[in-house]
C-alpha cells in the first residue's frame, strides 16, 4: 500500500510539472528574417510572439561570431522599410549580447504613441536593424537588416539599404 501511495505520488508530481514558459505565450508567432547588411558576417531572425495579455515579445536571433566580453550591439524597430532613408525610431529593442546573440525585448508603446497587437505588427511598415555601435562612426556600421510587417516579403538588396536616424 505505501509503495501505491509513493507511486501515485511521484506521478501526480511529474504531471504537475509544466512548462512555465509555454504558460506566458498565446501561441501566436511570425518570424521574419535578418539579411547580412556590412562585411560583418551575421544574419539572423526575429520572432515576435503573442504574450498572454496581448503584449508582443520580440526575440532577435543573430548568427555569426560570438565574444566572451561584454559588447552589445544597438537593435531599433524603425517605422518604414529598410532602404528609407533616416527612418525614424520607432522602438528602442534590448541590445543583443555579443555572448549569445540575442535579445529578447517586450514592445511597448511606439514613438508615435501607438501600441501593436499581433494583428497590427504583421501589417506595420517597418524595419530592424542591428548596429555595430551605440554611435560614433561605427554606428553606421549595420550587421544585420530585415524589413518586419508589410513589407517582410520584398527581396533584400544590399546596395539599397540606408542609413538609420537616431531621430525618435
Amino acid at each position: 500500500m505505501k509503495k501505491l501511495i509513493l507511486g501515485l505520488l511521484v506521478i501526480g508530481g511529474l504531471w504537475s510539472c509544466t512548462d512555465g514558459e509555454s504558460e506566458k505565450y498565446t501561441g501566436k508567432s511570425v518570424e521574419y528574417q535578418l539579411y547580412q547588411s556590412s562585411d560583418f558576417d551575421y544574419v539572423g531572425s526575429a520572432q515576435i510572439q503573442e504574450l498572454i495579455g496581448g503584449n508582443l515579445e520580440i526575440t532577435l536571433q543573430l548568427e555569426g561570431a560570438r565574444s566572451n566580453s561584454d559588447v552589445t550591439y544597438t537593435s531599433h524597430l524603425h517605422f518604414g522599410n529598410y532602404t528609407e532613408a533616416d527612418a525614424p525610431i520607432a522602438f528602442m529593442l534590448n541590445p543583443v549580447k555579443a555572448s549569445d546573440l540575442r535579445s529578447v525585448t517586450i514592445l511597448e508603446q511606439l514613438t508615435d504613441g501607438t501600441r501593436l497587437n499581433f494583428e497590427e505588427i504583421k501589417g506595420f511598415d517597418g524595419h530592424i536593424k542591428v548596429h555595430l555601435a551605440p554611435d560614433g562612426p561605427d554606428y553606421n556600421t549595420i550587421l544585420v537588416a530585415g524589413n518586419v510587417g508589410l513589407s517582410s516579403n520584398l527581396e533584400f538588396k544590399i546596395e539599397e539599404m540606408a542609413v538609420c536616424g537616431k531621430d525618435f
